[in-house]
Formats: structure tokens, C-alpha cells, sequence
């Protein structure tokens, strides 16, 4: 125990004086959720604004029902619903499509006829509900004019803002560009964690250091188990600060249970340490180990959503997208976050823990069956 502890030691202020090691796992991530979370803010923006809507119309109704059409007018201008009537020499239709016009609306005994642009899509929504919701008390007065000719205007009234009260029991909420970025690219540094891992043992090696510590009496699972752990908590203090920041300086959405998220990212932290020394156990040499491990966690970035944000996969995609470590735990954490689903970190956590020991065990055997590290 004491050898695993001076191990520890020794290779944790080791990982603090690498400065191109802490600029890459503190600067580089902050910078990029920064750039990234400010240049695609409009991206994940799910509210859209419409300026006033101007809509020309010819109302030919008969003379007892165009007072109500001229106070349905009025009701909806307070809305930003603007009308005009069509002069006689005015195409209606010829402005609707040049765009000095939302809408053409004609009004007669036979109904109402609509035309709006089919490229302002949301205005011609916005009209044509306006303009049902006008024609069915149209014609709710029609009925009431053949039987109680005197009860007419009850059809026109303003209704009551209190008959129906609706309240969403889930309501719907989204991450912006800033609280995306900065649960995607935490989670993807994480991973980078490996590439620091791989040249634990590789560095000795390098550094030809490796004959003193064969030499040395510790056991290989002593040296292995002393470095894992240093390594787990240098990028775990690291990957601290780059929350701490993000939510502080940034004002990430990092949710109520942060306490869970962060142990979540532990587990990740623990599964990147031990791919990069299972990873460099198996190569020849460094430059192959973090030629494979930059592959590797490239593409589990690119499916996993760190540089942008996957929308309704298909079937192939979604399957090639569950390869990736970082798609379960965005998912888990953003469950967390928006949906207060607790349960989801247990699966996930379980996994990353389980895949660690498993490597872990594995890169152990190899090291007692090698002669040296």
C-alpha cells in the first residue's frame, strides 16, 4: 500500500507541472465551449418571433353580419393582425405573392377563400386558424339568424379567458448552445484523459527510466494501480475546474443534481484511464497507442454529439451512434438535467465501472505475464 501511495504521489505532481497537459484539459475545453456554445447559440433557439402580419381582404358579406367581421378585425389588430381592404384595382393574390402581403382574404355569403405565401409558412398558419376560427362562428350565426334572429350577437361575443386552464405537467425544456456545449465537451475531454494514461507506462520507457523501476521492490500491479489512480485524480480535479467555470463564468445550465453528474463523469474519467493504459500495454510504442487512441476518440466524439447536435438518426445512424461511450452519458446526464431522471446514471455508471475493471483486469494479467512493464 505504501508503494502504491508514493507512486501516487509522485506521479501527481508529475501531472501538474506538465503545462502543455493543463493548458490542453483547461483552456482548450473553456475556449471551445465559449466559441462553440456563442457561435451556434441561434441553432438551438425554440422560440420563434413574427413581426405584425398584414393581410388585405374584400368583405362582400350582407350588411347584418359585416359589423361582426369589422369588430372580429378590430379584436385581432391588437394582436399585430393588420388589415387593409383591396382597392378596386388591386390584385390581391399579385401582392400576396410579390410579399407586400401576408394574406388575401374574401369574404361573401359563401364562406371565406384564403391566400397566403407558401414561403411565410408560420404567417399563413397564423391566418388560416384567424380565419377558421371566423368562419365557424360565421356560420354558428347562419343557424342562430333561422331560429332567434334577436340572439345573433351572442355568436360574436368575446369569449371568457378562464373556460379552458391548461398547465403542462412536463414541461418541455431544451439545453441552449451554451448548456450543450459544456455537458458534450466536458464529457468529451474526459476521454482525452486516455492519451495521458497511455504514456504512464510508455514515458518510463521513453524517458528509460523503466530498468529502475523493474529493479525497485514493488510489485507491476503496485506501479499499474499507483499511476491509474494518479492520473484519475489529476484530469478528475481538471475536469472540476472546467465545470466550475463553465457553470460560474458561463452560466451553464448544469442542473439540481450536480453532485450526480459529477460522479457520472468520474466513472467516465475511470473507463478513459484505463483504455489509454490498456491501449499502450498493447502497442509497440507511444506514437501507435496515441495514433489509436486519437482515432478512437474522434469518432466516438463526432457520433457522440460533441461538435454538433444529431437530429432524428435513422436506424444505421442511431446504431453506430450507441457505439459511442459519450452518447450514453450526454444522454444520461441531460435526463438528469431537464428530465430529474436519477435513475438513468445507475445503468450507465454500471457500465463505464464495469468496462474499467474489466480492462483493468485484463492490462494486469499482461503486465505479470511480461517480462518488465
Amino acid at each position: 500500500m505504501f508503494n502504491v501511495l508514493h507512486i501516487m504521489k509522485k506521479e501527481i505532481i508529475s501531472g501538474f507541472r506538465n503545462k502543455r497537459t493543463m493548458i490542453f484539459m483547461l483552456a482548450f475545453p473553456l475556449v471551445l465551449i465559449l466559441v462553440l456554445g456563442s457561435a451556434l447559440s441561434n441553432a438551438f433557439k425554440t422560440t420563434v418571433s413574427v413581426s405584425d402580419i398584414h393581410v388585405l381582404y374584400e368583405n362582400n358579406l350582407n350588411e347584418n353580419a359585416k359589423p361582426y367581421f369589422n369588430e372580429f378585425r378590430k379584436y385581432t389588430e391588437k394582436s399585430g393582425i393588420y388589415f387593409e381592404k383591396a382597392g378596386k384595382n388591386t390584385d390581391g393574390m399579385k401582392e400576396v405573392k410579390l410579399g407586400n402581403a401576408d394574406g388575401y382574404a374574401v369574404l361573401d355569403d359563401k364562406g371565406v377563400r384564403l391566400y397566403t405565401n407558401g414561403r411565410n409558412s408560420i404567417e399563413g398558419s397564423i391566418l388560416e386558424g384567424l380565419f377558421a376560427a371566423f368562419a365557424d362562428r360565421y356560420n354558428l350565426t347562419a343557424e342562430i339568424m333561422k331560429t332567434a334572429p334577436d340572439k345573433v350577437g351572442i355568436a360574436f361575443e368575446k369569449p371568457k379567458d378562464d373556460y379552458i386552464r391548461t398547465e403542462s405537467l412536463l414541461p418541455k425544456k431544451q439545453p441552449g448552445a451554451m448548456d450543450y456545449y459544456a455537458t458534450v465537451i466536458t464529457t468529451m475531454i474526459c476521454l482525452y484523459a486516455s492519451l495521458g494514461a497511455s504514456t504512464l507506462i510508455q514515458g518510463e520507457r521513453a524517458r528509460k527510466t523503466i530498468d529502475r523501476l523493474i529493479a525497485a521492490p514493488v510489485r507491476k500491479s503496485d506501479i499499474l494501480i499507483g499511476k491509474l489512480f494518479a492520473s484519475l485524480i489529476v484530469n478528475t480535479l481538471c475536469i472540476a475546474l472546467v465545470i466550475l467555470v463553465s457553470k460560474m463564468v458561463y452560466k451553464a445550465n448544469w442542473g439540481e443534481h450536480l453532485w450526480l453528474i459529477c460522479l457520472l463523469i468520474l466513472t467516465e474519467i475511470l473507463l478513459s484511464v484505463n483504455i489509454g493504459i490498456g491501449i499502450s500495454m498493447l502497442s509497440k510504442s507511444t506514437a501507435a497507442a496515441r495514433s489509436l487512441l486519437i482515432l478512437i476518440i474522434q469518432l466516438a466524439a463526432f457520433f457522440g454529439g460533441s461538435y454538433f447536435k444529431i437530429e432524428n438518426p435513422g436506424k444505421w445512424l442511431q446504431a453506430i451512434m450507441d457505439l459511442s461511450p459519450l452518447t450514453w452519458i450526454n444522454q444520461a446526464i441531460t435526463k438528469i438535467i431537464y428530465n430529474n431522471n436519477l435513475s438513468i446514471a445507475v445503468p450507465v455508471a454500471a457500465a463505464n465501472i464495469g468496462a474499467a475493471l474489466l480492462i483493468l483486469l485484463v492490462s494486469i494479467t499482461a503486465l505479470q505475464k511480461r517480462e518488465g512493464l
